[in-house]
């Protein structure tokens, strides 16, 4: 008979380490974030000696190179998404947001690149709501989502539900790991990734939990009840009426923005007016080569310069917006300092004035992402 083998990673609902296991902690992280990084880094550095040495590369090496890239781009944000989340007084508010609708609208939004990875992902949800902060439970979500898509090769499962003995909501995502016979393309279970979900889960106050039997891994989240709960047995809070949860206080850092310009110039203005927001940005110069861009997955936002405005803009927007409704899109207006934000009925888009893009871009490009949240 073969032995079972189970572990076990358990994150109390708090947890205030020492100053010395707190230093050890973050010796740790940055062991990892080292050599994480150092991989992609080096495969790139290869590819790129290998293009030195040939003077050519054909369009499936040019995407491994750009993939190898982004990877290591993402793990530098995804460090500084661990920072800011581990600092103190990060503000939160206590809103009741509905788990099950906020977990759809991630899937939803992240199907291109999930279909892309040939992953499916199984969804079995009971409507609930519970009490967090709207924009770190995004980051949470997509946090999770990420960290399964690089554990397992075949399909996920996500389940809500309300456990009435502890008087808490939970998700729970299972999956079956990858073969790990292959150490070059498979990372370990503790990668980057999971340590800022971990981060995160502590930052908002939730218990997490994380099961490993074999190969088959199961993660729980247990999520605090609004008080008017109508639910046997549960203990809720009450929201904090009195919370400024004003959309300058949203931890937006690490949305992914792309911005669709033709001119040099206006790619550089729109870059350096979002750089103080810690967001990733990619640019391209036209319709066509956004359509491509996100053929494998979507950004949280789009900027279009104002030149690029006709038929085949319009249909690439509608393309999106039947496929995540409200898709943040922002114009930019070739003359004036007026700016726009969206409405709900989609009367109103969102546009900045050309004169107006450092002063307005970034309050008008928070608003649009928050709305999404």
């Amino acid at each position: 008979m073969t032995a079972t083998s189970i572990t076990e990673t358990s994150i109390p609902v708090q947890r205030t380490p020492t100053s010395a296991n707190d230093g050890v902690r973050w010796r740790d992280l940055i062991a990892e974030l080292g050599a994480e990084i150092a991989h992609p880094l080096t495969l790139a550095l290869e590819r790129v000696n290998a293009l030195t040495s040939s003077g050519r590369i054909d369009r499936a090496e040019l995407r491994l190179l750009r993939e190898e890239i982004e990877a290591a781009r993402q793990l530098g944000m995804t460090a500084q998404l661990l920072a800011r989340f581990a600092s103190a007084g990060l503000a939160q508010s206590r809103e009741r947001v509905a788990l099950h609708n906020t977990l759809q609208s991630v899937l939803t939004h992240r199907k291109r690149e999930i279909d892309a990875r040939g992953i499916s992902v199984e969804p079995a949800t009971t409507p609930v709501d519970v009490i967090v902060d709207a924009s770190l439970m995004f980051s949470l979500l997509n946090t999770l989502i990420d960290w399964a898509l690089t554990q397992t090769r075949s399909s996920i499962e996500l389940a809500i539900d309300v456990d009435t003995w502890k008087g808490h909501a939970r998700l729970i995502c299972r999956f079956e790991q990858a073969d790990r016979d292959d150490a070059a393309t498979t990372p370990p279970i503790d990668t980057l990734t999971w340590r800022l979900l971990e981060q995160t889960a502590v930052t908002m106050h939730l218990g997490l939990v994380r099961q490993v039997t074999e190969r088959q891994v199961a993660v729980t989240m247990e999520f605090t009840l609004p008080a008017n709960a109508d639910i046997e047995g549960v203990s809720p809070v009450d929201l904090d009426q009195g919370f400024d949860s004003s959309i300058n206080s949203k931890p937006l850092a690490g949305s992914h923005v792309v911005v669709i310009a033709s001119r040099r110039s206006m790619r550089s203005r729109i870059r350096d007016a979002l750089r103080h927001m810690g967001l990733i940005v990619d640019t391209v110069d036209s319709i066509d080569e956004a359509i491509d861009f996100c053929s494998d997955g979507l950004p949280h936002a789009i900027i279009v310069e104002g030149i690029l405005h006709g038929d085949r803009l319009d249909r690439f927007r509608a393309d999106i917006r039947a496929e995540v409704p409200g898709f943040p899109f922002i114009d930019i207006v070739e003359e004036g300092n007026e700016f726009n934000v969206s409405d709900d009925t989609g009367t109103e888009r969102a546009r900045v004035g050309q004169d107006a893009i450092e002063a307005a871009l970034p309050s008008v490009l928070m608003f649009e992402l928050s709305k999404t949240l």
